[in-house]
């Protein structure tokens, strides 16, 4: 399983080959350091912890710094978990690029969306609402929510207006439409969750090889 820690930079348009116009989301992908290495007999799943994004020292606790030292990795911003299939690879220290999705034609990205704030059934769940003539009266309400007399309360789960997006987000089998790794740029087809300059996880597609 091949994975890196990114950001987005924004929406763009290339090129293909025969000279259609594709729409890509560009990923500042990596460098990402290696700053732990876990194994099926001591954590009892193989997964590696990478390290993304250089800051101050002094905007670290001392235990997480410690654990950047151990690994002779600066101090990061971001540390992310990127499970393994098997024995990985890569060792403790090692930096990783954009370059290690060469052969990989499609990713899952993960993401934190966009926040909408409080929101109403209609926006947040497309809901249709009331008529808006004849007596109408309620265009962008939910309706009847519950029942009078049995069972006498409102469900869990029911769709009611409330917090919209800051969640956390995957979108699967996205095409890598180009690597530019000596910029450590991958140009993605389509759209990513997310804000411009939000930190993204991306992985080797899992359902699509």
């Amino acid at each position: 399983m091949k994975g890196l820690i990114g950001k987005k930079l924004g929406m763009t348009s290339i090129y293909d080959e025969a000279g259609v116009a594709v729409p890509v989301t560009v990923i500042e992908a990596g460098p990402c350091v290696v700053v732990q290495q876990k194994t099926n007999e001591k954590e009892g799943y193989s997964a590696v912890q990478l390290g993304y994004e250089d800051q101050k020292e002094q905007r670290m606790s001392k235990p997480a710094l410690g654990h950047l030292k151990k690994a002779g990795a600066s101090a990061k911003r971001i540390l992310r978990e990127i499970r393994m299939d098997g024995s990985s690879e890569v060792a403790v220290g090692d930096e990783i690029t954009a370059g290690v999705f060469e052969g990989v034609t499609y990713v899952d990205v993960t993401a934190t969306g966009k926040g909408r704030g409080f929101q109403g059934v209609v926006k947040r769940y497309g809901f249709g609402g009331g008529r808006a003539s004849h007596g109408g009266g309620w265009t962008r309400r939910p309706g009847s929510i519950g029942m009078c007399e049995h069972p006498g309360r409102v469900f869990k789960g029911k769709k009611m207006p409330g917090q919209m997006g800051d969640k956390r987000v995957t979108t699967q089998n996205l095409r890598i439409v180009q690597i530019r790794a000596e910029e450590n740029l991958i140009l993605i087809k389509g759209s990513i969750p997310g804000a411009t300059g939000g930190i993204v996880v991306i992985k080797e597609a899992l359902k699509r090889k």
